[in-house]
């Protein structure tokens, strides 16, 4: 755990003011949407907190980067030139930027990597960018942004720059606003400039409040660069989180973040799909990966706070494909006992398979795929597989089936098509 000295917080951090904060907020007032702090009576009951969601999945363009790139775009529209501005995103930040410097009646060039999705590529084409296409990762889509700004545009980073991290600032004077007496904020974190900001603004109204980082176990920068004491560049393997899956930390929020920062925690891909399953199913929240990851700290019981300590977990955005959402979706019900997949052997005649869901029926279970092989080299002339997913409460009722079947004289083994196994 990172310990911070509570007088070093706040206004008194001399990279990023409260005065610039607050006019931040003044400029973003009726540009953007103040969004909604909610209670959660689902993940109070499971964590014995009580819990709150800052949604800014509801957020214009479906995130909160609208704020920093909206304040770092108007602040500077006196020094930006006819060539308009520059950015580069795999995403979020790309719809931001796109939106903000339309708004502004300036050009915007977006590059995107090469496997950035489609759907991303036309929502920031959608709020008036310019989307250029270029490299294996963003290290790549970087290097170009830098080249096209020597040709005269404005390069707008996603977090090492002042301007844009007062402008996600605002969220935790929001916050502040609506729960004054909060005792921990959850932030997610990638290159750090959504955690800094609200750690200062929040310190600036409540100096005790505790501001605690998620990231993305597959690509752990902010916790290393902690852990060392230097900004470190980690290998990241991929992750529903793509949206924080940020290999090094920024320079301007790592050291902020020393200062304001309590703790930053890791989550795993099963918890986060377990968490973007329940905002969505309990709360009717959409959350990507990178906005679950505070509800999957919650859940993995990463976060350390007194019985009915007032929680606020930031919900950083909802841009999910739908094809990942669908991956998203049966990974978490598999996960947390929903999903049941198997395999069976059964005698080649008729009635068997009337026989095998009639089991499966009178166990309370729904089935939701069935797969019928007859030609496989490795089993018998008279006998054919079945795989089948089905539909289950929990891993009680996984387990419940699974003795019915046996009862029956059906042996469950794994599928030949990918389908897992029974149990969790």
């Amino acid at each position: 755990m990172l310990l911070v000295n509570p007088q070093l917080r706040g206004f008194q951090n001399l990279m990023i003011s409260l005065c610039e904060i607050e006019r931040a907020a003044s400029m973003l007032k009726g540009r953007i949407i103040r969004t909604p702090v909610v209670y959660s009576p689902t993940f109070s009951k499971i964590t014995g907190f009580e819990v709150y969601l800052k949604l800014e999945n509801l957020q214009i363009t479906g995130s909160f980067k609208i704020r920093g790139a909206t304040f770092k775009i108007l602040g500077e529209l006196d020094r930006i030139g006819k060539e308009g501005v520059v950015a580069a995103s795999a995403g979020n930040h790309a719809q931001g930027v796109a939106l903000a410097a339309g708004r502004a009646g300036l050009a915007a060039t977006i590059v995107m990597p090469v496997w950035a999705s489609i759907s991303k590529q036309e929502a920031t084409r959608a709020y008036g960018g310019k989307v250029i296409l270029e490299g294996q990762n963003l290290g790549d889509a970087l290097e170009k942004a830098l080249e096209l700004a020597k040709e005269g545009r404005a390069f707008i980073h996603p977090f090492d720059d002042p301007a844009i991290i007062a402008g996600q600032a605002t969220i935790g004077l929001e916050i502040m606003e609506d729960l004054p007496d909060a005792d921990l904020i959850v932030v997610p974190v990638g290159g750090g400039g959504l955690i800094a900001g609200i750690g200062v603004a929040a310190h600036s109204v409540r100096p005790d409040v505790r501001i605690v980082g998620v990231q993305a176990q597959n690509c752990p920068s902010a916790l290393e660069a902690l852990q060392s004491g230097q900004r470190t560049r980690v290998e990241a393997a991929p992750s529903i989180a793509d949206g924080i899956s940020v290999k090094q930390i920024g320079s301007l929020p790592f050291e902020i973040i020393r200062k304001e920062v309590d703790r930053i925690v890791l989550v795993g891909e099963d918890r986060i799909a377990e968490a973007v399953i329940m905002l969505l199913e309990r709360k009717k929240v959409l959350a990507e990966g990178a906005g679950a990851v505070g509800a999957a700290a919650l859940l993995g019981e990463k976060i350390e706070a007194r019985a009915g300590a007032k929680v606020v977990l930031v919900v950083s955005g909802g841009n999910i494909d739908i094809s990942l959402l669908d991956r998203v979706i049966r990974k978490g019900l598999s996960w947390n006992g929903r999903i049941m997949r198997f395999s069976i052997l059964l005698d080649d005649e008729p009635g068997a398979l009337a026989g095998l869901l009639i089991v499966i029926a009178h166990a309370g279970a729904n089935v939701l795929q069935i797969y019928h092989n007859r030609g496989g080299a490795d089993m018998p002339v008279r006998q054919s597989r079945v795989e089948l997913e089905i539909e289950t409460r929990n891993f009680a009722h996984i387990r419940e089936i699974a003795m019915a079947l046996g009862n029956a004289g059906h042996v469950i083994g794994p599928s030949g098509r990918g389908l897992r196994p029974v149990g969790p």
